[in-house]
């Protein structure tokens, strides 16, 4: 099944970080992605520097200013600190892309624009989502350079030593908003840019006895782009997405999710490498899963051993498990995910286990 838009898939994801040497740094040796472009005063870019990581169709930019002048990125950085700007379909025809949405009632950021250099030419185009993040278009069909024009080979020689860990591609992006704003953050996707409603997780869908959240998620009709919208529900206790909007400053991308082939090697690798994941569900959660007698590929056992989640579902299963936050605030984090099967779904069986182990840490800083 097509879609509307043209989109092809998730592209790059940007991050405004305040040191993006470090964060490429970081990337490299906990992900095991590789630094393949760079752009900064050394390709003509005056006023910010970024580094562009690769691995398998996986691509992350990390961007930081380096003049006061960048108003953009400094103004983001003092509200939201270290996160993502923008996320970024790679489409078609970009023009058609913008046009649709903004027809279709969607804020522009950047009006469709070509960029040329001795490479080639580079079309994008932006619309706002949530406070300051950013949905691009981009196409590079008559672009042979690196990356996009004021990217060139990176001229850090970093020799990192790393394990592999699989990664391949990202699975779905995760936003979170305030208390009754999901609606409208929904219906502006599915408007601008031809989603639909795919999933509808209720009032006591996700949650425990101190906190909970609503979420919808939207997705492009042939399901190649997904993008759950979570907002808080009133609970006993400060719920994750309420401890999120208040440590970001607002609404935005709360994690990313990203796709392996064999999760249990992926986590080892990043264990490995120094990413820190949430605390592992306690042994009832894996007996139930035992006395399930679930038919499954993975040993129940090792799944435990590293903190993995299980969710049967009508057709497959997924197997997911979160990091803590990657940054000083308690904001931004991935996920890693597998699909057996023709698993669609999200992990709705996990939801309790993981909001437990959310809480744990929230308690640990006080935020509870």
């Amino acid at each position: 099944m097509a879609n509307k838009l043209g989109i092809r898939g998730y592209d790059y994801v940007e991050f405004f970080v305040g040191t993006a040497k470090i964060w490429a740094y970081w990337f490299a040796k906990a992900t095991g992605m590789k630094i393949t472009a760079y752009s900064g005063p050394e390709t003509g870019i005056k006023n910010k520097v970024s580094y562009l990581l690769q691995k398998n169709n996986l691509k992350i930019v990390v961007t930081s200013p380096v003049k006061p002048e960048n108003y953009e990125i400094y103004n983001f950085l003092q509200r939201h600190g270290d996160g993502v700007k923008r996320w970024t379909l790679n489409v078609n025809d970009v023009e058609y892309a913008f046009n649709h949405a903004i027809s279709n009632g969607a804020i522009p950021t950047l009006k469709p624009r070509e960029v040329k250099d001795a490479n080639g030419l580079y079309f994008e185009a932006a619309i706002k989502l949530y406070d300051d993040a950013e949905i691009s278009f981009v196409n590079y069909d008559e672009y042979k350079g690196l990356f996009r024009p004021g990217f060139g080979e990176p001229v850090q020689n970093y020799e990192v030593e790393t394990h592999e860990t699989g990664l391949q591609i990202i699975d779905h992006i995760v936003g979170n908003v305030r208390e009754n704003e999901m609606n409208f953050w929904v219906d502006y996707m599915n408007a601008s840019l031809s989603f639909e409603t795919f999933v509808d997780f209720k009032a006591g869908d996700i949650g425990t006895q101190y906190s909970s959240l609503l979420s919808k998620v939207v997705r492009s009709e042939d399901s190649i782009i997904r993008n759950p919208v979570n907002e808080p529900y009133k609970g006993l206790r400060k719920s994750q997405i309420e401890e999120y909007i208040e440590e970001f400053c607002g609404t935005g991308i709360q994690h990313i999710a990203i796709r392996t082939d064999n999760i249990i090697e992926t986590i080892s690798a990043m264990r490995k490498n120094g990413i820190e994941f949430l605390s592992t569900p306690p042994d009832t959660y894996y007996q139930m899963l035992k006395d399930k007698d679930l038919k499954v590929e993975e040993d129940i056992d090792e799944l435990k051993n590293y903190g993995i989640l299980l969710d049967p579902e009508s057709d497959g299963y997924l197997l997911q498990i979160f990091t803590k936050p990657v940054g000083d605030r308690p904001t931004f984090f991935f996920e890693v995910i597998q699909r057996r099967g023709g698993s669609q779904g999200f992990g709705k069986g996990n939801f309790q286990a993981l909001f437990e182990a959310i809480e744990r840490d929230q308690a640990a800083r006080g935020n509870l």
